[in-house]
């Protein structure tokens, strides 16, 4: 009976929420062929708002100049990246890890990296795919072009068949174009080429090269070199600073480094590249100390370039609206996602902040509620990283050093997956859990994961973090026995008392 209440319940209040967001746009939505919203970008951050914004009884439209929704994510990043990862830990798992659990291959286990990569593709496509059909039901216009500011009310859209001109008048216009690859002069990128590339080509290598330089200590550049380096490349990591992946805790990347480097990877640290050659051989590169010295060279087969990314905004129309950018090129908005032109909001990787889907994602969807006259909000210290190696790396909230350096006091508490008794079953117990809370209050501050399963571990601090627990809380709150997430219990209660199994 009480189910069935509350049932009732919940399911008015979402009713009544539909139709008040529906009646706040019944008066304004339709008039004459005028939009609400034109969205000017369909990754991440803007196919959700354009998909949020149609739930919301806005009339919507949305411009996509690749022609394919989903942004870089879905068609060259996050999704076939993780494709490929999941497909090469499978062969590595097959060729050195089934013995042990008393699984006999007769034969050579090999990997046809054409059907891999055929697989991939596959799974790309099927996903755009479902954007598209979430389009057609939540009544979002969907045009295939580029788009331009041409008034803080306008967009102009040059449509990629026929190079014919559109011209959307809306109320609001939300620019979310992403980001593109920052080149590096030295070694200038050729994808079809397919000796020096980008994270785009590094998706279409079409053999295992056998040895491979990543310049840039960075995530991608260390989740496309695990993908080759499983399947037999020599990977080098050349990096500028003394250290890879800086912006997140130093006492989980020095386990990181640790750990790739048993895996085979070489890293070449505080280096530099000054020159690249392309020869019949391969590339060759010129590297020499970061803060200068003897040079050397080096032959590789490929090179794959992961220094970073930028603000991809060109040919947008900013300057003419009188729209600024910072010196890293990111449009500046306020608090509300607004620029200097009241109508005009940006979000996702065009702004500042880290270069994240979901936290893309999360400004669309609160950016939207703000132009519909809501309250949206993005918590950014609840915004967690991860990195899809093996083991995997994800952090969320504030790392050791900036507590350090803000003069905050704080409790440290860890424990390590080799003393987690599903991690030994599953023969993967590498890694711990680390979580920082403050001295006074044991509110977590900070939660930093290198082990199985990290990636979706982390959802439980970033909750945590979204609502201040404690770690106290945490720790007095039941897990699942075996499982990989007791680690996270156990951090939690060595962090305000003692761990027991440890």
């Amino acid at each position: 009976m009480f189910a069935a209440v509350r049932f009732s319940t919940v399911t008015a209040r979402r009713s009544v929420g539909r139709y008040a967001f529906a009646r706040s746009f019944s008066n304004t939505s339709r008039l004459g062929d005028q939009y609400d919203v034109v969205v000017v970008g369909g990754g991440p951050g803007g196919y959700v708002a354009a998909i949020k914004a149609g739930q919301m009884g806005l009339k919507t439209a949305c411009v996509e100049m690749r022609g394919s929704l989903g942004g870089t994510c879905l068609n060259i990043g996050c999704i076939p990246s993780k494709a490929l990862l999941a497909a090469s830990h499978h062969y590595h798992d097959a060729k050195h890890n089934f013995e042990e659990h008393g699984i006999v291959i007769n034969g050579d286990v090999t990997m046809d990296i054409d059907k891999m990569l055929d697989t991939k593709q596959k799974k790309v496509e099927g996903l755009t795919g479902g954007i598209e059909y979430l389009f057609k039901k939540y009544g979002v216009e969907y045009f295939k072009g580029k788009g331009k500011l041409s008034g803080p009310n306008s967009v102009g859209v040059t449509l990629n068949e026929g190079g014919s001109e559109e011209s959307l008048e809306t109320k609001n216009i939300l620019i979310a174009t992403g980001s593109e690859v920052t080149p590096l002069p030295p070694v200038p990128v050729d994808n079809a080429g397919g000796k020096i590339v980008d994270s785009t080509g590094a998706l279409d290598i079409a053999k295992v090269p056998e040895k491979m330089a990543v310049i840039g200590g960075g995530v991608i550049g260390l989740e496309m070199g695990s993908v080759w380096s499983r399947l037999g490349s020599d990977v080098t990591v050349i990096e500028f600073l003394d250290r890879i992946c800086p912006s997140m805790d130093q006492e989980l990347t020095k386990k990181f480094q640790s750990t790739l480097k048993k895996q085979g990877f070489k890293f070449n640290m505080k280096t530099k590249v000054t020159e690249s050659k392309v020869t019949d051989d391969g590339v060759v590169l010129t590297t020499e100390p970061s803060k200068g010295g003897d040079s050397k060279e080096e032959t590789y087969d490929v090179v794959l370039v992961a220094t970073g990314r930028r603000p991809f905004t060109e040919g947008l129309g900013l300057e003419e609206l009188g729209i600024q950018t910072d010196k890293l090129g990111r449009i500046e908005v306020d608090e509300h996602f607004k620029t200097a032109v009241p109508s005009v909001y940006a979000i996702g990787d065009c702004i500042d902040g880290p270069m994240l889907a979901h936290k893309a994602e999360e400004e669309g969807i609160a950016a939207v509620e703000i132009i519909a006259g809501y309250a949206g909000h993005v918590n950014y210290n609840a915004i967690p990283g991860v990195i899809y190696t093996y083991p995997e790396v994800a952090s969320v909230g504030k790392t050791e050093e900036e507590l350090k350096e803000a003069g905050t006091a704080y409790n440290k508490g860890s424990f390590l997956f080799s003393a987690n008794s599903r991690a030994r079953a599953n023969g993967s117990s590498d890694g711990f859990v680390k979580v920082l809370a403050d001295k006074e209050t044991d509110k977590i501050l900070g939660v930093h994961i290198i082990g199985p399963n990290a990636g979706e571990m982390i959802a439980e601090a970033v909750i945590a973090i979204e609502y201040g627990a404690s770690s106290e809380d945490l720790a007095r709150t039941c897990h699942a026995h075996p499982t990989l997430s007791e680690a996270f219990k156990e951090a939690c209660m060595d962090t305000y008392d003692h761990p027991v199994h440890m």
